[in-house]
């Protein structure tokens, strides 16, 4: 049996300095969160000693696990000679050249220090280069925690209405942003055309993520991608590819997959090699909104970190690292926990699903067939099943997301799968007996 004493009793000190012990909503879970004291490759271990696959890879931005060989020494070789200057470096535009040249769908890009504020700048810029003020976004997609990009963002059947109503995530949200935020269904063109029809005059941009987390980790349809790229541009509007997290899809992202060019691409967490980052990346035209060359810019823009050289460094080292060979390995390995899981759940009669892409899945306790966020929207037998299922996965040594995310690393082997799997079915055969 796995012993928790001393993450209790870092909790307990935690709770006198930060509201309810917590400075990470996504990292809190009771009795007490799991403390971690270093990670090497595709394992993590806690201040108890206890070790673990790391199957969430600080949620989904470590794609090459901790302590890569490139990633450490980029960074050590830099922070002797300063970590952070009020000027440009080199190393930004070394990283900017090289995502440029992977995704054929930007020519220009700009940095910042979290997807959040990535979010938050394609979707000033959109409104900056249109003149409009609203927004569409997905019905339960997770984009940061920005006030525009959170509506609906853990709507419920209370409030959610048949056609998806703009709700407020946080408390004091003002209307105002409300009804700037037009809500659809995830995969639904003709929803997606109706609002367009009859707001397009009013659409700044799309937000869409190509495969959402917390609506279900299905994939867009191509065909419905293309109708939003249509009807976006026939009403004058942008589309926006949240690629945070399906940038580590494939070499050119999610939009690669999919061969669908947006016109402007948000992306984070893996570009910057375990450093904080964010970037907003798209068509010249757009980006100029932003120029600062000619005067005050439509859009302007700053951040006291933004692209400092420690993240550059370590981002351009793990891109480099991140080869067409490497999303190979990622696919193989995640076909086969993902097809080890479901069958583990037909085995041991456990009503679920496993889906998702490459190196992504989550696990959902649901029969219904998952289509976007409504239909994995979890009762509360389900949320039983899920917290039994992240509770067993740790006892048995895997760490993953409360909500049943798991995302891999190029550290992982065929052997290192295996054993995860062996632990998931074990875990299975546990929310088959206690659910």
């Amino acid at each position: 049996m796995s012993s928790y004493t001393n993450s209790a009793a870092l909790y307990e000190r935690a709770k006198l300095v930060m509201p309810g012990g917590n400075t990470r909503t996504t990292v809190y879970m009771e009795p007490h969160p799991i403390y971690a004291e270093r990670g090497q490759g595709c394992r993590m271990w806690d201040v108890d000693g206890n070790l673990y696959y790391d199957c969430i890879n600080n949620f989904t931005s470590m794609i090459h696990g901790y302590n890569h060989p490139a990633v450490t020494a980029a960074v050590t070789a830099q922070l002797p000679l300063g970590s952070a200057f009020g000027a440009p470096t080199l190393s930004e535009i070394e990283l900017a050249e090289l995502l440029v040249e992977r995704l054929p769908s930007v020519d220009q890009i700009r940095f910042a220090n979290s997807g959040t504020e990535g979010v938050m700048m394609a979707i000033k810029a959109a409104r900056a280069f249109t003149g409009r003020p609203k927004i569409v976004k997905i019905e339960g997609a997770y984009h940061g925690s920005y006030d525009y990009s959170e509506v609906s963002l853990d709507s419920s059947p209370s409030n959610w209405g048949d056609m998806p109503a703009s709700t407020a995530y946080a408390k004091g949200t003002p209307k105002g942003v409300l009804d700037d935020v037009l809500v659809v269904p995830f995969n639904d063109t003709e929803a997606l055309q109706a609002v367009f029809k009859a707001h397009g005059d009013e659409i700044a941009g799309v937000l869409i993520d190509p495969m959402p987390n917390r609506a279900g980790l299905i994939p867009a349809r191509r065909d419905y991608l293309e109708a939003a790229v249509e009807v976006a541009h026939g009403a004058g509007a942008l589309v926006i590819f949240d690629e945070v997290i399906s940038f580590r899809l494939g070499y050119e992202g999610a939009q690669g997959l999919w061969n669908i060019r947006p016109d402007l691409t948000v992306l984070g967490k893996i570009i910057g090699g375990g450093f904080p980052v964010g970037a907003v990346a798209g068509r010249a035209d757009v980006m100029a909104v932003f120029d600062p060359s000619r005067g005050k810019p439509a859009l302007p823009h700053g951040g006291t970190f933004t692209a400092n050289p420690v993240t550059m460094l370590a981002g351009l080292a793990s891109m480099k690292a991140l080869t067409r060979e490497s999303f190979a390995h990622l696919d193989k390995i995640g076909d086969l926990l993902r097809a080890g899981i479901n069958g583990a759940m037909e085995k041991h009669g456990v009503t679920g699903m496993c889906v998702g892409l490459g190196s992504l899945f989550k696990v959902h306790f649901t029969s219904n067939p998952v289509t976007d966020y409504r239909s994995v929207y979890p009762g509360a037998r389900e949320r039983k099943m899920l917290d039994i299922f992240h509770k067993g996965c740790l006892r048995r040594g895997i760490l993953a997301a409360s909500y049943g995310l798991f995302a891999l690393s190029t550290t992982m082997t065929e052997e290192d799968a295996g054993n995860i799997l062996a632990a998931i079915d074990d875990t299975l055969a546990e929310v088959a007996e206690r659910a």
